[in-house]
Formats: C-alpha cells, sequence, structure tokens
C-alpha cells in the first residue's frame, strides 16, 4: 500500500498534537504594583497561610488591608519605592529554559510562566491560554521554592481548580499530565550552590579571612512545624541543606542552615531564622557572614528584603563583622541548563505516553456503607 500525500499530511498532523506538550512553570509572583497588595495578601492567605494558621477565613480581607498597609510602609518608605525583580527574572528563567527545551525538542515543546498569586498569570488564566492553543499534554513545574510537597502543592491546588473550571465538554481537553515537586536533591544543583559560595569566597574573601572565620549561612524558605496535617516541606530542605553543607564542610568549617520565616504569631517556624544562624556562627568567630540563598531558585523581598534587615540588625550589634549578601541562582545559564535537563525525562514520558480521555462525568459520587 502506499501512503498518498493527504494520508502523510494527516498523520503528520495528528502525531504533531500528540507530541505537543506545555510546560507549565510555576512562581509565586509578586506585586510591581502597590495597589494590589491587599488582593495579593487576601490569595496568599487563603492559598498558603489557611493551611497552617488558626485564622477565621472572614478576618481574611481585613487582615489583607491591614497587611498591604505594612508592605507599602516597608517597600515605599523603607526601601525607597522598591518594586520586586521577581516577576521580572522568572520570565528570564523561562525563556531560558524554553529555549534549551527548543534545541532539543524543537517548538514541539512551549514554556508558560504562572505566578499563583499575580494576574495576568493566574494558573486559571495560563491554562486557558494553554488549552486554546491546542495542547493536551501538560508538566506542571514549580520552580520558585525548593522545598517540594508545601509550596509546591498549592501549584497543584490551583491547576487542579483550573481544570475543572476549564472543562466544558464531555471529554476533558487534557489527556496526560506530569509533575517536578523538587529538586532539593539534584547532584547538579547542590554542586552549584557549593560552587557559587566558593566562587564568592575565592573573589572577595580569601585574601582577607581565614577559612575558619568565613560564617556561612545556607538559607531555606521557612517552614511551620505544623500544618494541619500537611507535610510542610521541612524534610526536603533539610536534607538540600546538608548535601550543600557536606560539599563546604571540610573546607569551611563554620556552616549553619538559616531559616528565612515568616513571623506569625501563635505558629512555630523551623529554627534557627537566619538571623540566629549568623548570631551563632559570630560567637563561633566567625569575622564575615556569607547569606546564601539554596531554597528560593528565584529573588524575591523574603531573599532582598528580609535579609537586608537582618544584616542591618546585627550591623547594630556586631558592627566588627563583615556582611556578604548573595543572590539566588536566578536565571545563571548552568541552572537554566540544568532546570531543561530535569523536564526532558517527564517530557519525553508525556510524548509515549497514550492519551486518555477523561470523562469527569464518570467520576465516583457515591459513598460505599458497610454493613
Amino acid at each position: 500500500m502506499v501512503a498518498t500525500p493527504e494520508k502523510l499530511q494527516n498523520n503528520q498532523e495528528h502525531l504533531s498534537g500528540q507530541d505537543r506538550v506545555a510546560v507549565l512553570l510555576m512562581g509565586y509572583g509578586e506585586v510591581e504594583s502597590y495597589e494590589d497588595f491587599a488582593n495579593y495578601n487576601e490569595q496568599a492567605l487563603n492559598l498558603l497561610t489557611a493551611k497552617f494558621a488558626p485564622v477565621p477565613t472572614w478576618i481574611y480581607p481585613p487582615l489583607a488591608k491591614l497587611l498591604a498597609l505594612f508592605d507599602r510602609h516597608e517597600w515605599g518608605h523603607q526601601h525607597h519605592d522598591f518594586i520586586s525583580p521577581h516577576n521580572a527574572i522568572f520570565e528570564k528563567q523561562r525563556a531560558g529554559i524554553e529555549q534549551n527545551l527548543q534545541a532539543k525538542w524543537g517548538d514541539r515543546i512551549q514554556v508558560f510562566k504562572a505566578f499563583n498569586f499575580c494576574a495576568p498569570f493566574l494558573p486559571k488564566q495560563v491554562l486557558a491560554e494553554i488549552k486554546s492553543q491546542g495542547f493536551e499534554k501538560i508538566l506542571i513545574y514549580p520552580l520558585l521554592v525548593v522545598d517540594s510537597i508545601f509550596t509546591s502543592g498549592i501549584a497543584i491546588e490551583q491547576v487542579n481548580n483550573a481544570l475543572a473550571e476549564t472543562n466544558d465538554a464531555e471529554s476533558h481537553w487534557l489527556k496526560a499530565l506530569r509533575y517536578i515537586p523538587s529538586f532539593y536533591n539534584e547532584p547538579e544543583y547542590v554542586h552549584l550552590m557549593a560552587h557559587l559560595v566558593e566562587e564568592k569566597i575565592n573573589a572577595d574573601l580569601a585574601s582577607a579571612y581565614l577559612p575558619s572565620q568565613i560564617g556561612i549561612v545556607l538559607m531555606n524558605h521557612g517552614c511551620p512545624h505544623k500544618a494541619k496535617g500537611f507535610t510542610s516541606g521541612i524534610t526536603e530542605s533539610q536534607a538540600l541543606y546538608e548535601l550543600v553543607r557536606e560539599e563546604l564542610i571540610n573546607k569551611y568549617p563554620l556552616i549553619s542552615v538559616g531559616w528565612l520565616n515568616h513571623d506569625t504569631p501563635l505558629i512555630e517556624w523551623t529554627q534557627p531564622n537566619a538571623e540566629q544562624a549568623a548570631k551563632n556562627l559570630i560567637q563561633l568567630g566567625a569575622k564575615v557572614i556569607i547569606f546564601m540563598p539554596i531554597g528560593f531558585a528565584t529573588e524575591n523581598h523574603e531573599t532582598l528584603l528580609d535579609v537586608h534587615h537582618i544584616i542591618h540588625a546585627l550591623e547594630k550589634k556586631y558592627s566588627n563583622v563583615d556582611y556578604v549578601q548573595m543572590a539566588c541562582v536566578n536565571d545563571h545559564p548552568e541552572f537554566l541548563a540544568m532546570a531543561a535537563e530535569w523536564a526532558n525525562a517527564q517530557i519525553a514520558q508525556l510524548q509515549n505516553e497514550q492519551a486518555v480521555a477523561i470523562n469527569p462525568q464518570l467520576s465516583l459520587h457515591h459513598h460505599h456503607h458497610h454493613h
């Protein structure tokens, strides 16, 4: 049998539809207009705080407005009209990862960004766009925080809500889905974190301080100890810290984890916080403290403003100690290449998976009664 050009063309169109994968890169997003603070805070309270703080939901709207006043004061007055670079950096990460993926897969792969709290890139808005472009397979890829389960879990929560909203047919438009929960134990990421610290020491500090006088605070995303039964990411974050520490400890003995916690009343947070970690190292003889964010891949107000406040407080008490604030990995070319590489295996699986038509109306709504 000879395949006619028409049949070939139809087969190729069918294959190209099967082969296409939308990579959904997910981060928090941060406000670029101070008018958005209250809305941002309310969404964050609903998605994050509600899972660990004993706060009634009716208080969220007024509380969000109150928090917005504090945010305006901090960003506007204390930090000279600070605007977070997070969204711009996240776009560079998206573009860089897409470039790396398309070098291997061509334009069958597209990378979309979604922000948990910021329109017009809310997950439901971005998934509607992915659907309209004819994609049937997606890879969910939380990128901002490296602590897995808890913060990445809200990405799944929002995607599920959006998928329920964007379906209007008997057969669901989404035919296959995969997920990258975290990269806390990826050797390449661990090596890069340690390498960036060593690179900084060799460039700026090695000629002025003994290795035993260099204190290194490896900063993780703060986690609540009790989160209404949710695993909050402590295990993954602690493992990441231990892996990076292991690479540096023989040369630089003064290393501590430093958790970037939110000062929430009644909540037990991971310890030591970054300020206490620095104080501990100073007590052990550190003459310079390096603050290196390892639990955040993308710069945000926590890694910038919170660390700035911590250093300012330490300088008042320990004026004879020097302080170095390092950047997140951001759009470092090595990171973008490895982040794309972690996606490759999942993309290959998605392309090999037979598309499955899901009929939401067949879901089980009845209850089982045991007699």
